[in-house]
């Protein structure tokens, strides 16, 4: 059995990995808050474990190391841009197996929001498809949440395959939770 303790992050590449580009940004921010050492953002990243793949790789051999990473993963943080519904085959893949095999939290992280989530529904147009259909059959246990740190520090720190969000598929935080976070309308 797997040792599961790592966060899977998921976003919408949009065919590329230049920055200003995609939703690699937000990946790539989370990864330097990590590495900060004066800081208290930890994760412990899933993709750090698994041997690194091309994106020339083949399919079969981009899905085997997608599948140890989420094996290996305690909850997956999924990045929504305004892009992000548009992918339709690497993260439907990666909710689907999050969701109906390892049976993971997501914590969706949502790019431009600064403000508290309080009606996931609203923001429904935003999700992929994968991601709607598990919500409406409540398979899904999720978090919403603006992509700022200290909410995300927090969602990462507490919610696992062992301890999953309140709220089914439409888990919000309370306003107190938002005040500690110094997040505001």
């Amino acid at each position: 059995m797997a040792y599961r303790n790592g966060t899977y992050v998921a976003f919408h590449a949009n065919g590329t990995n230049i920055p200003g580009k995609s939703d690699i940004d937000y990946y790539n921010l989370m990864k330097a808050w990590t590495a900060k050492t004066d800081d208290e953002f930890t994760m412990n990243n899933s993709h750090d474990k698994a041997t690194a793949v091309r994106d020339s790789s083949k399919k079969a051999t981009l899905q085997a190391s997608l599948l140890e990473r989420l094996r290996n993963s305690k909850n997956m943080v999924l990045i929504i841009g305004e892009t992000t519904l548009l992918d339709d085959d690497w993260v439907p893949f990666e909710i689907a197996k999050a969701v109906d095999t390892y049976q993971i939290p997501i914590i969706a992280a949502y790019t431009g929001i600064e403000k508290p989530i309080r009606n996931p529904s609203a923001l429904s147009a935003f999700w992929p498809s994968a991601l709607a259909t598990r919500i409406v059959n409540g398979t899904a246990n999720v978090i919403h949440i603006p992509f700022k740190k200290a909410a995300l520090m927090d969602a990462i720190s507490q919610f696992s395959h062992n301890v999953l969000p309140a709220g089914g598929g439409l888990g919000i935080y309370n306003d107190e939770a938002y005040r500690a976070f110094g997040i505001q309308d």
